[in-house]
């Protein structure tokens, strides 16, 4: 396919992500006219408007091309560049001690997840994808996990058709919780981190309440998804019988997470010019709500019925716990 083929394949999804977009950010500043402020934030509008719209009408062929580049691709470059606004200092502030922290809360949770799994009924390999995905970056654990444990298509399907709905919910929740458990935007930022599924949905979760959250928020939720490479490892040598195969490395390490360490380091040493640092965070912003918009876009609400209410109670308690955990290391550990 040539790249003019390409373009006009993946027009008029973009297109419709777009105007998602511009309408969410229409509907901001109109908050800001009559209120003083936008209570909801164009990235959380964005992600409503495109889940309204997916409700009441399915796009086609069409749109899918365009929707899921948006979803994808966009975000990721997105990710990438939000590289720029961190520094080494940043990295060494968060300390050692939270460092290992993160690594104990994965394991903690995978554990607690897996059991809450079987007591809600499930099999041991679905329960093995609820708990990966709650516990380390949603989708892309349970993608990776799947063949190692060798999950059936149907378990595969369940589990991720509701990360994706609670996702959103998250998203969408956490924020209101930063005033009313009393978190400084630091401490809000590594419960985000901790919490969200994915690397994209930090930035959401955290954009309305500050850069220190956005920051933290995506550094924390960065080495949590390294952990992803451990467990994978642990799991495949557990299992080296249930027909499971370990998957490559670019499944482990996503490149996006290479490209934000890089552009990080490149930070760090001085290499990014000051005069692009400005640009560089409004491309990430622009492509992040337009990213979102196309993540409600794909998102059904009515997946929830059909996944299954073992898979719903399992995997929402699962969160909870993890919310806890996540908690009580913030205290423990004294995060300003």
């Amino acid at each position: 396919m040539t790249l003019p083929d390409r373009v006009a394949r993946l027009l008029p999804g973009v297109t419709l992500c777009s105007t998602v977009s511009l309408a969410a950010l229409g509907l901001a500043r109109i908050e800001e006219a009559a209120f003083g402020r936008a209570w909801l934030e164009t990235l959380v509008l964005a992600i409503l408007l495109g889940v309204a719209i997916r409700t009441a009408w399915r796009p086609g062929a069409r749109w899918k091309p365009g929707i899921d580049f948006s979803a994808k691709m966009l975000l990721e470059v997105a990710v990438v560049l939000l590289g720029a606004s961190l520094s080494a200092a940043t990295i060494l502030a968060v300390g050692w001690e939270l460092l290992l922290g993160i690594a104990v809360v994965v394991v903690v949770a995978i554990l607690a997840s897996y059991a809450l799994g079987r007591a809600f009924g499930l099999s041991p390999r679905l329960a093995v994808l609820v708990a990966c995905g709650n516990s380390i970056c949603g989708n892309s654990a349970i993608a990776a996990v799947a063949p190692v444990v060798g999950a059936e298509g149907e378990d595969v399907a369940a589990s991720i058709a509701f990360t994706a709905v609670l996702g959103v919910g998250v998203v969408l929740a956490l924020p209101l919780l930063a005033p009313l458990l009393g978190l400084s935007a630091g401490q809000y930022g590594v419960l985000a981190g901790l919490t969200v599924y994915a690397v994209p949905q930090v930035l959401a979760a955290t954009a309305p309440i500050g850069v220190l959250s956005v920051q933290v928020g995506t550094l924390v939720k960065l080495v949590r998804v390294l952990m992803l490479g451990p467990v994978v490892l642990a799991l495949s040598l557990v299992a080296p019988r249930q027909g499971g195969a370990r998957p490559p490395l670019s499944r482990l390490v996503p490149w996006f997470i290479l490209g934000f360490l890089g552009l990080a380091a490149l930070r760090s040493l001085g290499l990014v010019p000051a005069a692009l640092l400005g640009p560089m965070a409004a491309a990430a912003t622009a492509l992040t709500v337009l990213a979102m918009a196309a993540l409600g876009l794909g998102v059904d609400v009515r997946m929830v019925a059909r996944s299954g209410g073992r898979v719903v109670g399992a995997a929402v308690a699962s969160l909870l716990l993890l919310g806890a955990v996540s908690l009580g290391l913030i205290r423990a550990l004294g995060v300003a």
